[in-house]
């Protein structure tokens, strides 16, 4: 992929990101991985294949919808289910009616985010996460539920809720017992409690915090959720470019045989994949938007991604099997540089026109 390989080089040099990784598989074949750049400005260390990303909202669809996929299989949950009949705490309130599938797909009608650190951070971490959960249940709906789309962070902090209420295990233990240790991917995504000390690694380097005063690294970046100790349903996942092609290779392979995956079944992903009326999203995931998406020209509307604060995406062509994997340390030192926002979809175009008209024609 000479153009590919040129696009990412000289985004290093442009100043887009400091370093990057950048897979491309089909399935569960990997056709391109290649580092660029710096893991971290200040000691010079370089990005390697295998450096570790704060995948910030990759937490998002790679754990916390993970984990409801997992539960809703086994029959333990179902995404239609109303909010009230999982956590009796919200019996009552305006949220009592909102579904799980509204959570997932940001139709809850709750806000997009609150600063809850600021708040948090002066309570003793013991009782943080009890603290949050109160706010989180006198927190009011912007609008009724289903009403409109509103991307937030509130959502997936209830859905971490739902999953610990539901499997009696905290959010990280129960993503990494039932998904990612089964896929072999516990050492390549996980999260990073930061009661406990520092996991080995390189790891990529992310912001030079003003309210943490000091450079972040192996920690999460997220400020709400490094106040809960790292762990929470919005954000908090590290891992490597190979750690997401596993699981992205896992739900492709569940989507398209009939027996599904080792962890997931057909049915289940299909589900999961399915967009919702009036949005660009399924449930747990992005999919490409009408103007401008971020995935380039040449994903179809059936495609399936994330992007993370940090520098992180990844973006599934589903029906060719498809994986787009670029993982970033943009806000290295400073979450001021977005020049990311203009690469992102020239680097899909380019990465789509090299793996040849099988995967894109569809598109056109």
């Amino acid at each position: 992929m000479p153009e590919v390989d040129r696009l990412m080089r000289k985004a290093v040099g442009d100043g887009v990101f400091p370093g990057a990784v950048l897979l491309v598989g089909r399935g569960e074949n990997v056709l391109f991985r290649s580092a660029y750049g710096v893991a971290n400005r200040f000691t010079g260390e370089p990005m390697t294949p295998d450096t570790v990303f704060d995948l910030a909202s990759l937490t998002k669809p790679l754990a916390t919808t993970l984990a409801v996929m997992r539960l809703h299989q086994q029959g333990r949950l179902d995404v239609g289910q109303l909010l009230a009949s999982v956590l009796p705490a919200f019996k009552g309130s305006d949220k009592g009616g909102v579904t799980i599938a509204q959570l997932l797909s940001h139709t809850s009608g709750l806000p997009d985010y609150r600063p809850f650190y600021l708040e948090l951070a002066a309570w003793p971490v013991s009782d943080r996460k009890n603290v949050l959960r109160a706010r989180l249940m006198q927190e009011p709906l912007l609008c009724a539920p289903g009403e409109r789309m509103l991307y937030s962070d509130l959502d997936f902090m209830i859905l971490e809720w739902v999953v610990e209420n539901v499997s009696g295990r905290r959010l990280d233990r129960f993503v990494a017992e039932e998904v990612h240790a089964p896929l072999g991917a516990a050492d390549a995504l996980f999260f990073i409690d930061l009661n406990l000390s520092r996991p080995a690694g390189r790891f990529a380097a992310t912001e030079q915090c003003p309210w943490r005063g000091r450079l972040i690294e192996a920690e999460v970046h997220d400020e709400n959720a490094h106040a809960l100790g790292g762990v929470a349903g919005h954000a908090g996942l590290f891992g490597t470019a190979e750690g997401v092609h596993r699981a992205l290779s896992e739900l492709l392979n569940a989507y398209h045989r009939e027996e599904g995956g080792r962890l997931f079944d057909c049915r289940t992903v299909h589900r999961f994949f399915q967009r919702v009326p009036g949005t660009d999203k399924a449930l747990g995931f992005d999919m490409p938007a009408p103007v401008a998406p971020s995935c380039g020209r040449f994903f179809p509307s059936t495609g399936i991604g994330h992007l993370g604060f940090t520098g992180t995406s990844f973006w599934v062509y589903v029906e060719q099997s498809v994986s787009v994997i670029l993982l970033t340390n943009r806000v290295h030192p400073d979450r001021a540089n977005i020049a990311i926002r203009s690469f992102r979809p020239v680097i899909h175009d380019a990465v789509m026109e090299a793996v040849g008209p099988r995967a894109h024609t569809a598109a056109q």
